[in-house]
């Protein structure tokens, strides 16, 4: 594939095939430089939106909840499609006092201390997907790896049986970052329609004979002596499964892929020379696959001597807040030892990331599975890159495994 660099007045951040055939690092240095609040206009009917591609602006609209909502929807393709229906109910697209006590439902089981045991799992399942593909010689990781950790993790947390867990993915990938050009938003939407039906009918099961799982809890649970509505808990449901393995998922693949062709990184990754926490981080912060998240204008605000309006969308672009040369030292390079490393992988503010625990410990597994049973590995051929504008990342990578027989022999 030809990736080229477009001018500034040919770009449309609406479009998920800007992602997949340019390379738009000099675009947003461009932007960050001259631009910081960018207006891309309206194209083809579709509204147009301000963008943020600084840092510190992008930490500061997350923090101000004066000016800006997540109520209108958070990413592109609900604020141009003139809202979000879990406004005001899923967590993510719900402010205020709601968010908050919704908020505190969810951290009962996707906190550090709940997770312990699930952090155990997540160990025993990945360094046995990642030995079985060692000892196969390859894989197409994408596939037959990371596909497979997030899902089977979020899986068991949600109670959905293992027989319906390719067909989740399969809508998940659907939904918000498919790798094929013929999929248009309304088998997107007929995506997530599909993921919310199949999560009402285990709603429904629930409520008639309830398990030791997130949604037999959420069916439990109440705001303000109200108890959450079906429509409630599927809509956080649909959240914490696309949430729980997209964002884990698109870092694995990214980190293989770049692992890969930087074998100095890969050699103090594997000799212990960086601790694995602060290689996961470089690991989010390089990958950044939630490419932005999306606020409404709710006050009338100045941001660079631009006027923002109420009703207006404003773009968080962490793609490029995570290269900004203004917060982090030489971020066009991947150090796995970076520090200190503030990334904006999970956001910030009150929407920071519920599942940052639960993801960081995925990727730190990966990380190690990869250092114990590999002396490396190589690409075999084309990554193929999905197409969204709000997800980055690959769907296939495949991938020829070096053994490391003394630490094939370890019993885990």
């Amino acid at each position: 594939m030809t990736v080229t660099t477009p001018a500034l007045d040919v770009v449309d951040l609406g479009d998920p095939a800007t992602f997949a055939d340019h390379d738009l690092d000099a675009f947003w240095r461009t932007l960050r430089d001259t631009y910081p609040v960018y207006w891309n206009p309206p194209v083809d009917g579709r509204r147009g939106f301000w963008v943020l591609s600084r840092y510190d602006d992008i930490m500061a609209a997350y923090r101000d909840d004066v000016h800006f909502t997540s109520e209108r929807g958070n990413v592109l393709v609900t604020l141009l499609g003139g809202g979000d229906a879990g406004a005001g109910r899923m967590l993510a697209v719900t402010d205020g006092h709601r968010h908050h006590e919704l908020r505190k439902i969810l951290q009962r089981v996707l906190s550090p201390r709940v997770l312990s045991e699930v952090a155990a799992a997540v160990r025993i399942n990945t360094r046995q997907l990642i030995r079985e593909a060692v000892e196969a010689g390859g894989c197409d990781f994408a596939e037959q790896i990371a596909s497979r950790i997030p899902m089977t993790t979020i899986s068991n947390l949600l109670g959905v049986p293992e027989q319906d867990r390719d067909h989740l993915l399969a809508q998940t990938k659907a939904a918000l970052s498919t790798d094929a050009e013929d999929v248009d938003e309304v088998d997107s939407e007929m995506a997530r329609n599909e993921i919310l039906m199949y999560f009402m009918d285990m709603v429904e099961e629930r409520r008639e004979s309830p398990g030791d799982d997130v949604i037999s809890m959420l069916v439990a649970s109440s705001i303000d002596g109200v108890p959450l509505s079906d429509e409630d808990i599927v809509l956080n449901c649909y959240s914490l499964i696309i949430g729980g393995d997209e964002t884990s998922r698109l870092t694995m693949i990214d980190g293989v892929h770049t692992l890969a062709a930087q074998p100095e990184q890969w050699r103090r990754l594997k000799h212990g020379e960086v601790a694995i926490d602060t290689a996961v981080d470089e690991v989010l912060r390089w990958a950044s696959p939630t490419m932005h998240f999306g606020r409404s204008v709710v006050g009338e605000t100045e941001l660079h001597g631009v006027q923002l309006r109420p009703g207006e969308i404003v773009t968080l672009w962490h793609a490029s807040g995570n290269r900004d040369e203004r917060v982090f030292d030489r971020p066009g390079t991947f150090d796995l030892g970076r520090t200190p490393n503030k990334h904006l992988a999970f956001g910030y503010g009150p929407h920071f990331c519920i599942g940052s625990y639960l993801a960081k410990v995925e990727i730190a597994e990966l990380l190690m599975a990869l250092r114990d049973f590999t002396t490396g590995f190589e690409t075999t051929g084309e990554a193929l890159r999905i197409r969204s504008n709000f997800l980055t990342g690959f769907s296939s990578l495949p991938v020829r495994w070096r053994p490391d027989h003394s630490g094939m022999k370890e019993v885990d």
